[in-house]
């Protein structure tokens, strides 16, 4: 498989990565291609990225979260 790197504008996106009873807001890279421009795209290292980030929230690792983005707890009314 040939992998070609995305050339267009880069960005910025949000995204969420959900925990049991907390979200964390994390802002990541991504590209806005040249051949589609209707939604930005992100590149592979984001994609790894943000799956480190998810493992770190299924472990709870709020210290390590906090580090990356923005975390907020569930809390009862």
């Amino acid at each position: 498989m040939v992998m070609t790197e995305l050339t267009g504008e880069r960005t910025k996106v949000v995204k969420w990565i959900q925990g049991d009873n907390f979200v964390v807001r994390v802002m990541v890279d991504a590209i806005i291609p040249d051949f589609d421009p209707s939604e930005p795209c992100l590149e592979p290292r984001t994609v790894r990225f943000l799956d480190d980030v998810q493992e770190k929230a299924n472990r709870r690792l709020f210290a390590e979260l906090e580090k990356v983005g923005e975390v907020y707890v569930k809390r009862p009314a």
